[in-house]
């Protein structure tokens, strides 16, 4: 399976962005996808992920309430829906695909990352 994020960019604090993993090769409706970010310096931390029936993971409360996670089988797609966005949140942004929901890195496939940069 490969996956392509997209959607990411400049925005200012406040704002939104809408991030979508795009997959191939795969059906993407049987994967649990996840969402993973990682700022300079950092290690990459889990944001979200959503299981194959809808059930979704958020990170913390500080995601949880801003942060949406969401999939459309349909189109073999996956979205994370970000609002109020701060500079924290600033990084690149992952999309995985596993077998098993996990808050965790080890998903089987990994898109190549967009980049979301939030300006004070």
């Amino acid at each position: 399976v490969q996956l392509v994020e997209s959607g990411g960019g400049l925005v200012q604090a406040g704002g939104s962005l809408r991030l979508t993993c795009a997959a191939s090769g795969g059906t993407l409706s049987t994967y649990v996808i996840g969402w993973f970010r990682q700022a300079p310096g950092k290690e990459r931390e889990f944001v979200a992920a959503i299981g194959t029936t809808g059930f979704s993971e958020y990170s913390a409360d500080s995601m949880k309430g801003r942060f949406t996670i969401s999939r459309d089988n349909a189109k073999n797609t996956g979205y994370l829906q970000m609002n109020s966005l701060n500079p924290q949140d600033t990084a690149v942004y992952y999309c995985a695909a596993g077998r098993i929901l996990i808050m965790g890195p080890g998903y089987e496939y990994w898109g190549q990352g967009t980049q979301v940069t939030v300006s004070s």
